[in-house]
């Protein structure tokens, strides 16, 4: 039973990964025309995203070390490994990456950026698109590896 909860877990994560990365937030942006807002509903959607895939890899963590008896243990140390790196991911994008660019959008508050803070904003949003793509590989390593 362990088992199905652990895959339960970790699809969730990955199709809450997916659906907002790949579906709802360029859906955003292509039917709003208004990019700020779009923005900022996307921002906040990745917040509950960032808060809901620390639950997921704590959650996760918690069933290979305890609940995952029948995994041989090279098994429970890869899909650990991948946990673990996925957790980073959020880490580094939610208290790293996004409070930068929180400040970034702070210093412009009607939203219009002067090129230097678009610049830099586009640098640091660019970096988080690319940390958000190598998370969402490895739900799919996560996933593939599970059976």
């Amino acid at each position: 039973m362990l088992n199905r909860v652990r895959i339960l877990v970790a699809t969730l994560w990955a199709g809450s990964l997916w659906t907002i990365g790949f579906v709802v937030a360029p859906t955003l942006f292509g039917t709003l025309g208004d990019r700020v807002l779009a923005g900022n509903i996307a921002g906040s959607m990745f917040r509950a995203e960032a808060w809901l895939s620390m639950a997921c890899a704590l959650i996760l963590l918690a069933l290979l070390q305890w609940g995952a008896g029948e995994l041989p243990l090279k098994r429970r140390r890869l899909l650990g490994a991948l946990v673990l790196s996925m957790l980073v991911c959020t880490l580094v994008s939610y208290f790293g990456i996004t409070p930068l660019m929180a400040e970034l959008k702070a210093q412009a508050p009607s939203g219009i950026m002067d090129g230097e803070l678009r610049s830099r904003f586009g640098m640091l949003h660019g970096v988080s698109t690319l940390v958000f793509g190598v998370q969402s590989v490895l739900a799919g390593v996560l996933i593939w590896k599970q059976s």
